[in-house]
Protein backbone atom coordinates (compact mmCIF):
# COMPACT_ATOMS: atom_id res chain seq x y z
CA UNK A 1 0.00 0.00 0.00
CA UNK A 2 1.40 3.45 -1.48
CA UNK A 3 1.65 6.36 1.28
CA UNK A 4 -1.24 9.42 0.00
CA UNK A 5 0.66 11.74 -1.71
CA UNK A 6 0.77 15.55 -0.88
CA UNK A 7 -1.20 17.94 -2.60
CA UNK A 8 0.56 20.99 -3.72
CA UNK A 9 -1.75 22.81 -0.90
CA UNK A 10 -0.60 20.78 1.38
CA UNK A 11 3.74 21.39 0.48
CA UNK A 12 2.71 25.36 0.46
CA UNK A 13 0.99 25.61 4.16
CA UNK A 14 4.27 24.68 6.01
CA UNK A 15 6.24 27.30 4.10
CA UNK A 16 3.83 29.97 4.60
CA UNK A 17 3.85 29.83 8.07
CA UNK A 18 7.61 29.53 7.78
CA UNK A 19 7.37 32.66 6.04
CA UNK A 20 5.34 34.73 8.53
CA UNK A 21 8.29 33.41 11.28
CA UNK A 22 10.75 35.06 8.89
CA UNK A 23 9.10 38.01 8.93
CA UNK A 24 8.14 38.62 11.98
CA UNK A 25 11.42 38.55 13.11
CA UNK A 26 13.06 41.04 10.70
CA UNK A 27 10.28 43.16 12.27
CA UNK A 28 11.20 42.52 15.65
CA UNK A 29 14.77 42.49 15.19
CA UNK A 30 15.51 44.32 12.19
CA UNK A 31 17.41 47.90 12.10
CA UNK A 32 14.59 51.05 11.25
CA UNK A 33 16.72 53.04 8.48
CA UNK A 34 15.95 56.71 7.86
CA UNK A 35 13.84 57.32 10.86
CA UNK A 36 16.67 59.65 12.20
CA UNK A 37 14.85 63.29 12.35
CA UNK A 38 17.11 66.11 12.32
CA UNK A 39 18.81 67.75 15.77
CA UNK A 40 16.95 70.21 16.97
CA UNK A 41 17.12 72.91 20.11
CA UNK A 42 14.56 71.86 23.22
CA UNK A 43 14.08 73.65 26.07
CA UNK A 44 12.18 71.92 28.98
CA UNK A 45 11.21 73.89 31.66
CA UNK A 46 10.68 72.13 34.82
CA UNK A 47 8.88 72.64 38.12
CA UNK A 48 10.50 70.99 41.12
CA UNK A 49 8.03 70.44 44.13
CA UNK A 50 8.55 68.48 47.41
CA UNK A 51 8.88 65.74 45.92
CA UNK A 52 8.50 65.29 42.17
CA UNK A 53 9.49 66.90 39.13
CA UNK A 54 6.73 68.42 36.65
CA UNK A 55 7.12 67.33 34.13
CA UNK A 56 8.61 64.11 35.14
CA UNK A 57 9.36 62.46 31.74
CA UNK A 58 11.74 64.16 28.84
CA UNK A 59 11.99 62.97 25.65
CA UNK A 60 14.89 64.24 23.08
CA UNK A 61 16.22 62.62 20.06
CA UNK A 62 19.83 61.89 19.58
CA UNK A 63 22.14 64.84 19.15
CA UNK A 64 19.20 67.24 20.17
CA UNK A 65 20.47 70.13 22.36
CA UNK A 66 18.63 70.20 25.33
CA UNK A 67 18.16 73.13 27.59
CA UNK A 68 16.50 72.32 31.24
CA UNK A 69 15.06 75.30 33.13
CA UNK A 70 14.86 74.21 37.05
CA UNK A 71 12.35 76.14 39.26
CA UNK A 72 11.90 75.16 42.68
CA UNK A 73 8.44 76.31 43.86
CA UNK A 74 8.45 75.74 47.86
CA UNK A 75 12.49 75.03 48.76
CA UNK A 76 15.78 74.52 47.27
CA UNK A 77 15.86 71.61 44.83
CA UNK A 78 19.06 70.43 42.80
CA UNK A 79 18.86 67.96 39.73
CA UNK A 80 21.25 65.84 38.52
CA UNK A 81 21.24 63.45 35.15
CA UNK A 82 22.24 59.63 35.38
CA UNK A 83 24.86 59.62 32.05
CA UNK A 84 25.42 63.16 31.39
CA UNK A 85 27.57 65.75 33.53
CA UNK A 86 24.31 67.62 34.46
CA UNK A 87 23.90 69.12 37.58
CA UNK A 88 22.25 72.57 38.88
CA UNK A 89 20.44 73.44 41.95
CA UNK A 90 17.53 75.87 42.13
CA UNK A 91 16.37 78.19 45.43
CA UNK A 92 13.06 79.53 45.46
CA UNK A 93 12.39 82.01 42.98
CA UNK A 94 15.49 81.84 41.24
CA UNK A 95 15.73 79.18 38.34
CA UNK A 96 18.45 77.65 36.89
CA UNK A 97 19.47 76.66 33.33
CA UNK A 98 21.69 73.83 31.94
CA UNK A 99 22.50 72.86 28.25
CA UNK A 100 24.11 69.68 26.75
CA UNK A 101 24.07 67.36 23.90
CA UNK A 102 21.89 64.64 24.46
CA UNK A 103 24.03 62.36 22.86
CA UNK A 104 23.47 58.83 23.81
CA UNK A 105 20.65 56.67 23.58
CA UNK A 106 18.64 55.17 26.39
CA UNK A 107 16.54 56.20 29.20
CA UNK A 108 18.13 57.70 32.25
CA UNK A 109 17.34 59.20 35.60
CA UNK A 110 16.88 62.62 36.69
CA UNK A 111 17.59 63.01 40.67
CA UNK A 112 17.40 66.12 43.30
CA UNK A 113 20.61 66.39 44.76
CA UNK A 114 19.78 68.56 47.45
CA UNK A 115 18.17 66.82 50.70
CA UNK A 116 14.30 68.41 50.58
CA UNK A 117 12.25 66.56 52.76
CA UNK A 118 11.70 62.91 54.23
CA UNK A 119 10.23 61.38 50.98
CA UNK A 120 13.39 63.33 48.82
CA UNK A 121 14.88 59.91 47.89
CA UNK A 122 11.43 59.18 45.74
CA UNK A 123 12.05 62.74 43.95
CA UNK A 124 12.98 60.87 40.41
CA UNK A 125 12.09 61.79 36.23
CA UNK A 126 13.15 60.34 33.46
CA UNK A 127 15.35 61.48 29.96
CA UNK A 128 14.47 59.33 27.36
CA UNK A 129 17.08 60.00 24.43
CA UNK A 130 16.11 58.13 21.12
CA UNK A 131 13.07 57.25 18.76
CA UNK A 132 9.95 55.10 19.89
CA UNK A 133 11.18 52.33 17.30
CA UNK A 134 8.98 50.16 19.99
CA UNK A 135 5.87 51.55 18.72
CA UNK A 136 6.57 50.75 15.08
CA UNK A 137 7.51 46.88 15.91
CA UNK A 138 4.28 46.32 17.57
CA UNK A 139 2.27 48.06 15.20
CA UNK A 140 4.45 45.30 12.17
CA UNK A 141 3.32 42.80 14.68
CA UNK A 142 -0.09 43.42 15.13
CA UNK A 143 -0.30 43.75 11.28
CA UNK A 144 1.66 40.50 10.72
CA UNK A 145 -0.81 38.63 13.37
CA UNK A 146 -3.78 40.02 11.27
CA UNK A 147 -2.46 38.51 8.08
CA UNK A 148 -1.67 35.44 9.73
CA UNK A 149 -5.40 35.01 10.90
CA UNK A 150 -6.77 35.99 7.74
CA UNK A 151 -4.88 33.14 6.27
CA UNK A 152 -5.72 30.45 8.83
CA UNK A 153 -9.26 31.19 8.17
CA UNK A 154 -9.06 31.28 4.82
CA UNK A 155 -9.73 27.28 3.39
Amino acid sequence: MQPPKASAIDLYIPWRWGFLALVGLAIAFAPLPGLNPASVDRTFHIEASQFSYAPAVLKANPGDRVTIELASTDVVHGLSIDGYAVEMTADPGQPQKATFVASKSGSYRFRCTTTCGNLHPFMVGKLEVGRNVLLWRVAGLAVLAAVAGMWSLRK
